[in-house]
């Protein structure tokens, strides 16, 4: 069995920093770089073994957070712009993934990156939530007709929305899954049980175990897993953070069923305990292993996701991560349409390739 790469032995135990020789310091910090959590690691690093940091590291680290405060200054500007478009609407601000984490003050919010901004509106309110971003200066972006049409009937969010002079991106969402998706959570129950910020009026978070819902169902059902680590990392902290919530790890699991989203949470319960170390009750993990797939898809998810979550940089790769990637793909498309709408959309990307065309 090969050894775990060195960026999930920090991850899983800090500590391991101390005994870092200079060719582990260099190799963390490419497959941190890689996995889009250096300026989580310069932070790990700043308080468990300070001492032991590379002076060759510093300038990364420093840079990287350098990266991430500019990001949480940025991502914090645009919440409040958000907030007061959808509040002109009469909508409330419910924030999701990691604008979510940082307005919450989650750990999960550390070090972190942010490409948009993601939020959750009433899909009865979908048109008017658009309006008032758009008489804010947000519209959608180049799309085609196809792409629109896919979009706004197939998903679960409109097409993104682009600021016109600060070129900040907010993904509007209905849900959390696609519409033409076999697992159909409602969305009326996570924006019921939404909870408000006391410092922040107006804005608003999912629970603490639709947050965690959420995030697995980002993760697990993603066809593009470059983030995938840094994603899992998301779900780690909070599921470490969540844990001292009272009952909080059995009403994880009711919800789940509730959603129709026990597989994602066995996903994300098995995955983070096994990479990460996450601190899952083993009841929770038996618990989760019954509501999840059997015995030989365990195991070929494991083989899959064992290796697409690492790191995607060759140090990290075998011979068969390239295949798991692509198999991971396939099941993201498979997930998301029934088959013959799949087939539809795949030629007209297909034939759209072919051409040359955007």
């Amino acid at each position: 069995m090969r050894a775990a790469p060195v960026l999930l032995r920090v991850l899983r135990d800090p500590e391991r920093l101390r005994g870092l020789s200079l060719a582990d310091w260099d190799l963390l910090l490419r497959q941190a770089r890689a996995a889009q959590l250096l300026a989580r690691i310069a932070l790990l690093a700043q308080r468990h073994a300070p001492a032991a940091i590379a002076p060759q590291a510093m300038p990364h680290f420093e840079g990287a957070l350098l990266v991430a405060q500019r990001h949480r200054e940025a991502v914090e500007w645009e919440i409040t712009q958000i907030g007061q478009a959808l509040d002109s609407a009469g909508l409330p601000l419910i924030l999701l993934k990691g604008a979510a984490y940082l307005a919450a003050g989650a750990p999960a919010a550390s070090g972190r990156s942010f490409a948009d901004i993601d939020i959750l509106v009433p899909r009865a309110r979908i048109n008017q939530a658009e309006a008032a971003l758009m008489m804010h200066g947000w519209a959608t972006s180049h799309h085609s007709a196809y792409d629109d049409r896919y979009y706004r009937a197939w998903m679960h969010e409109l097409p993104p929305m682009q600021h016109g002079r600060r070129m900040t991106v907010v993904d509007v969402h209905h849900a959390i899954l696609p519409t033409t998706a076999s697992s159909k959570p409602d969305s009326a129950r996570l924006i019921a049980a939404a909870r408000a910020l006391p410092d922040r009026p107006g804005v608003l978070v999912l629970a603490p175990v639709d947050m965690v819902i959420h995030s697995a169902c980002h993760l697990f059902h993603e066809e593009e897993l470059d983030k995938g680590l840094r994603d899992l990392s998301d779900l780690d902290l909070l599921l470490r953070d969540f844990a001292a919530l009272p009952g909080f790890w059995s009403e994880l699991l009711a919800r789940a069923s509730e959603l129709d989203l026990e597989r994602v949470v066995f996903y994300a319960l098995r995955f983070s305990a096994q990479l990460l170390g996450t601190p899952v009750p083993p009841a929770t993990l038996q618990a989760a292993a019954r509501l999840g797939p059997g015995p030989m898809t365990t195991r070929l998810m494991d083989g899959l996701y064992g290796r697409a979550l690492l790191p995607q940089h060759p140090s990290c790769d075998d011979g068969f991560t390239g295949l798991a990637r692509r198999l991971l793909f396939v099941r993201a498309h498979w997930l998301r349409m029934p088959p013959g709408l799949l087939v539809r959309h795949l030629a007209h990307k297909a034939a759209v390739a072919a051409k040359g065309e955007e």
